[in-house]
């Protein structure tokens, strides 16, 4: 969390934000923004609406393609199981 607390505040910088610019853009307190930069355990809804409001949420939402990795693409024209059970342990 102190990267993503971290690359974000670079985000705000290079964008010539202010804290309270970000907070009052992403809808919420100056206090949360501080802390997410932090790296104190945010909640998903800030991460998501203070990377909207730095302009970064559309390469968030992009790295988590699972796609655009080399294994979802080797693997995309596999049917992915409904469910995943561990293996069996054998003794």
């Amino acid at each position: 969390m102190r990267r993503i607390g971290s690359d974000l505040k670079t985000w705000r910088l290079l964008r010539r934000l202010t804290i309270e610019q970000v907070a009052n853009r992403a809808g919420v307190e100056r206090r949360t923004v501080m802390n997410l930069e932090a790296g104190r355990k945010p909640t998903v809804d800030t991460l998501l609406r203070v990377s909207r409001a730095l302009g970064v949420l559309d390469g968030l939402v992009e790295s988590l393609d699972p796609y655009e990795t080399d294994v979802g693409r080797l693997r995309a024209d596999e049917a992915l199981p409904i469910r995943v059970r561990p293996p069996r342990s054998v003794e």
